[in-house]
């Protein structure tokens, strides 16, 4: 089963670190490109060179995990206790040192278009969307990105796990907006989701039932293209208040899945790849056929909407490879695919399954585990 290190060389340890550091080593880590792990180990590397390093204030630590080369620890532990300081006083001293001989890159110039927009579709259910989208979404929140994440499936499956409340049917929805049949601001709708080292970066747009109506309306709607280009119609007054938009689209190649398509083209004065759709698929047959039929799609609406819209890649969800041939075989099929890339292959861990199950995003309730590591891979590479 894959996994974010090889137990043959590295080793995981356990530290406590005030909040604000362990975020400013997300967010560093994530401008730079570079896997925390890494750039921890480069800070222990570093700090068993220097001498009389500042202390560091660590009241209030919680807990922090990590994985350090085989060997790299116990070094540690030692030079620690000639030092005479604590290990979590070790850690948070190298963590310290790697951030200030990595400062933060230029900001780039302000974007013109607005919210970077990421979709994660693909018509067949079960593929874990839903999973993707906020796991992707909540670690671009942890790098500092001011980030909404959007219900956009009747379903609701994304609003009902992580532990909120879908709109009424009644009351204002994004398909309302989207229909121009509801009053108010649809910035009113949102809602601030809370934990982790997310908190203060990270919203929902809750998912309303209403939404099973939303295609039959489109294509019944008088004005030109109102299919294609309701959502950003709708979305527009958000953007400039995000970095990045994310969006769990329905198992559907319907209108709804139109507008969400057009909505991530590439705009104008905007680089490629800015802006895109994510597809989450499974190593098996079935995804393959899935995504046959999203790339028709995809390709019919360039080419009567004469617009550019990036594939950013796949990722490959619940992958085990004790599953034996069809998992592995379905993999390398995915890698040699080629563009789009595989951006990540997500482990078969009980991680995600228990954090629906208590409600909880994956970044609070598993935040050192194999798969929100692998949330945040894909979110540096989307981000880049």
């Amino acid at each position: 089963m894959t996994v974010p290190y090889d137990p043959s060389d590295r080793e995981k340890v356990v530290a406590k670190l005030p909040a604000e550091l362990r975020k400013e080593l997300k967010v560093r880590a994530a401008e730079l490109g570079k896997d925390i792990q890494d750039a921890v180990a480069e800070g222990v590397e570093a700090w068993r060179q220097a001498q009389n390093r500042p202390v560091v204030d660590t009241a209030g630590g919680t807990s922090f995990a990590t994985y350090l080369p085989a060997g790299l620890y116990g070094k540690l532990k030692k030079d620690c206790k000639a030092r005479s300081i604590s290990y979590n006083q070790g850690i948070a001293q190298s963590i310290r040192l790697w951030l200030d001989d990595n400062p933060s890159p230029r900001p780039r110039p302000a974007r013109v278009t607005g919210a970077r927009r990421i979709i994660f579709g693909n018509q067949k259910g079960g593929v874990g969307k839903t999973s993707v989208s906020a796991g992707v979404a909540q670690a671009l929140a942890e790098s500092g990105h001011r980030t909404l994440l959007i219900d956009f499936d009747p379903q609701g499956h994304l609003t009902k796990q992580l532990g909120y409340p879908m709109l009424d049917i009644n009351e204002a929805s994004l398909a309302k907006h989207m229909l121009k049949e509801a009053k108010g601001e649809l910035s009113e709708l949102l809602v601030p989701i809370k934990g982790g080292d997310f908190e203060n970066h990270l919203w929902l747009l809750p998912a309303c039932k209403d939404a099973f109506l939303l295609d039959a309306k489109l294509a019944t709607a008088k004005a030109v293209r109102i299919k294609e280009t309701a959502l950003e119609k709708a979305l527009e007054p958000l953007e400039q208040d995000f970095d990045y938009i994310v969006v769990d689209c329905p198992p559907s190649l319907g209108y709804s899945m139109d507008t969400a398509l057009y909505y991530c083209r590439t705009r104008e004065g905007e680089e490629p790849g800015t802006s895109g759709i994510v597809v989450p698929v499974l190593a098996e047959d079935s995804s393959a056929d899935a995504y046959d039929m999203l790339y028709d799609q995809v390709q019919d609406l360039i080419k009567d909407m004469d617009v550019d819209i990036d594939l950013l890649g796949f990722v490959v969800n619940m992958y085990d490879s004790r599953k034996g041939y069809v998992a592995t075989s379905s993999l390398d099929e995915w890698h040699n695919i080629g563009e789009p890339p595989v951006l990540a292959v997500v482990p078969e861990l009980k991680d995600q399954r228990e954090a629906v199950r208590v409600k909880k995003p994956l970044l609070v309730h598993a935040p050192y585990g194999g798969q929100a590591d692998v949330m945040r891979t894909v979110a540096r590479r989307i981000s880049a």
